[in-house]
């Protein structure tokens, strides 16, 4: 049975839409340097989550 992970719209979709929950809660309530590292975060997830989802069985 093919896992939903197999299509890369859902793969991309769930990274973009935690990557944006992260981006609004860094942009909302996060001042300084800890915003620009929560931003970070958000910037890698994008590129190493689909990766990793795409390994998934």
């Amino acid at each position: 049975m093919p896992s939903i992970f197999d299509n890369p719209t859902v793969r991309y979709g769930v990274t973009f839409f935690n990557a944006a929950v992260v981006a609004v809660i860094a942009f909302a309530l996060l001042d300084g340097t800890i915003r620009w590292v929560a931003l970070g975060i958000a910037a890698l997830e994008v590129i190493v989550t689909p990766q990793i989802l795409k390994r998934v069985e």
